[in-house]
């Protein structure tokens, strides 16, 4: 595959520098640099319709913008950093680094364990310099991929990222492009992943200059959260070739290990040669040349396998996908919420089937869309799918950005981890969940424009009209919804439950890495048994004569479940409701006989994991 155009500024070596930007209906380009010292450069166009030059004495850090037919100046649409903001102008970085991760080859797929977390809230700080202090007690935990929210260059200092307006520049207030490489370059030494969100189905609303360039949106499609990018139009060339670039910037230039593709629902391209195609292949192919493993995580609300089936069966063949599906059926029966999506989930034999498949509604009717919905995922092996009981989505887009810890109990919390962490799947943990963390996560921005503050609040109260949400939501654009949404760090040391849910995260990791059984991602290897009227979901798995017994109890009260004669004798490995995890003490026996049906007490929302003895 033919490598695509560098585009923006890069540095060439001895003070040269090449300017390269797309500007089809534009006949002059010129980069006025602001300093160090003050000129106007011409750029040539080509036959594409880019314009390109070259010039002498212009070190790293010279500032400057495009002036377009001798009238606007903008920003570059490709600024590696933009170091006064979405407004300000652009700055040519040097891309050389001292990197420290040469004998690094990225983590088998299989092996991921991510830890999904926003820079900004992750610390007091909210700098790259900050997560890489925290590394440590992530890697003690057992965590092997952190997996951060977009960093591309957003207006003002607090957002979520999803409206960044710079793809290829790292948010200032974050410590910029070396900030990140720091950061990367730290987790590597760790033997530590990063995965990084990136948005390729729209741009921010404040300082999106790129329409200013060329046709890179289009209005045949519609997205929630902006104008659609134009992939499958006129011009549309160089608009897919912009954000591959983009990605193949993340690998060669950052060595991140991942993308979390964001909602490629949102992605419209209907040409025989579909984007997330052509990007699949463009990363894979720098990955074998890199000698790296390189994936592709979408995040996809259609339930279609389309986007993890191999190519030459008409797939995309990206590497692993977020599962809602298992999030909603798991938040539904621990929550009892059964409004917006909830409707279609609150069963027993729903994360059964989210746990023995992937995904739940696989062609049947759903209720909440009033339609028949989704695909089977049967055939998909368990290492595709990416699993959680929260995630930024699910607690941010809530009202009050509540956690998992303000809706349930603190057994019902100790389930979940057990539930998420010991399945079959990819596992995925939100920043603070480990321990329970208890401020929330909530929708925050520090746009400049009035207007503009009054649509996003306007569109966050409109947003929870599914929900039956009726109070106000709290201010976005306030510091202090910013401010509340940081971790509290010194909670597990401070909360001797706190203290214990960390350490029953730990064990429960420690138990998934070691114990062939759960280490073994496969759903051919599993059998799935749900009990609606007891409450109960029985999962047994094995890895040759080696086999675990996941006992799943969801009822508020103790109650006897029947467990099946599977036969020989096995030996309790972990009770959630033991007092070493903050409970009240376990009921159910340190060893049990199941050559024949036998009945066993289990206290409310409880765990128990069981090994077959070998004989």
């Amino acid at each position: 595959m033919k490598s695509p155009l560098k585009i923006g500024s890069n540095p060439l070596g001895n003070g040269q520098c090449s300017f390269r930007v797309w500007a089809p209906f534009n006949d002059s380009v010129e980069a006025r640099v602001f300093a160090p010292r003050e000129r106007i450069i011409p750029l040539r166009k080509n036959g594409k319709g880019y314009h390109e030059g070259v010039e002498d004495n212009l070190p790293p850090g010279t500032l400057y913008k495009y002036r377009l037919d001798n009238e606007k100046e903008l920003p570059d649409p490709a600024s590696r950093f933009q170091p006064e903001g979405v407004h300000g102008p652009s700055q040519v970085v040097d891309d050389r680094f001292l990197w420290s991760d040469e004998q690094w080859e990225g983590l088998p797929l299989e092996e991921y364990l991510i830890y999904e977390l926003h820079v900004g809230t992750f610390t007091p700080q909210g700098t790259f310099a900050a997560v890489a202090e925290r590394l440590d007690e992530l890697k003690d935990l057992g965590v092997t991929a952190i997996e951060l929210m977009p960093v591309a260059q957003f207006p003002g200092d607090r957002n979520w990222g999803y409206d960044g307006v710079y793809p290829f520049a790292c948010q200032n207030s974050y410590g910029g492009p070396a900030g990140l490489k720091k950061l990367v370059d730290a987790c590597h030494r760790r033997r530590m992943a990063v995965v990084l969100d990136v948005v390729y189905n729209h741009l921010g609303p404040e300082g999106a200059y790129l329409d200013q360039f060329g046709p890179y949106f289009t209005d045949r499609y519609q997205t929630p959260w902006g104008l659609a990018i134009n992939y499958d139009g006129p011009y549309s060339d160089e608009v897919r070739n912009y954000f591959i670039i983009n990605a193949l910037q993340w690998v060669d230039e950052f060595h991140v290990d991942a993308l979390r593709l964001d909602a490629i629902h949102g992605i419209f391209d209907f040409s025989a040669r579909h984007f997330l195609t052509e990007l699949g292949e463009a990363v894979k192919t720098r990955a074998e040349e890199l000698n790296r493993r390189v994936f592709l995580f979408p995040e996809s609300d259609l339930n279609d396998t389309r986007v993890i089936t191999p190519r030459n069966a008409g797939g995309y063949e990206l590497d692993a996908q977020w599962n809602d599906d298992y999030h909603h059926a798991l938040h539904a029966l621990l929550t009892g919420e059964r409004s917006g999506y909830y409707q279609d989930f609150g069963m027993i034999e729903h994360l059964a089937k989210a746990y023995s498949q992937g995904y739940v509604y696989s062609g049947q009717y759903s209720e909440y869309r009033r339609r028949r919905f989704g695909n089977s995922s049967r055939d998909i092996p368990a290492y595709r799918f990416i699993v959680c009981s929260q995630n930024h989505d699910q607690v941010g887009n809530r009202m009050r950005g509540d956690r998992l810890s303000a809706l349930v109990d603190f057994e019902s919390l100790k389930l979940a981890a057990g539930v998420t962490l010991l399945s079959p799947f990819l596992p995925l943990l939100f920043m603070g969940e480990e321990y329970g963390e208890t401020a929330p996560f909530l929708y925050f921005i520090s746009h400049g424009d009035p207007d503009l503050i009054k649509a996003v609040r306007d569109g966050r109260k409109a947003e929870f009209a599914h929900f039956a949400w009726s109070e106000e939501p709290p201010d976005p654009q306030a510091e202090a919804t910013f401010i509340r949404s940081k971790l509290n760090w010194e909670a597990r040391q401070d909360d001797a439950r706190q203290g214990a849910l960390f350490e029953l995260y730990r064990e429960l990791i420690r138990l998934r890495k070691s114990i062939p059984a759960l280490r073994r991602l496969d759903k051919q290897s599993m059998e799935v048994r749900s009990f609606e009227k007891d409450g109960a979901m029985l999962v047994r798995r094995w890895s040759d004569s080696e086999e675990v017994l996941i006992a799943c109890h969801f009822g508020t009260w103790p109650r006897e479940i029947t467990l099946p004669a599977y036969g020989g004798q096995w030996v309790r490995l972990l009770d959630s409701a033991d007092t070493q995890w903050g409970g009240n003490g376990g009921s159910v026996p340190v060893a049990i006989n199941l050559e024949r049906q036998t009945n066993a007490r289990f206290q409310p929302r409880s765990l128990v994991l069981f090994e077959r003895k070998q004989t």
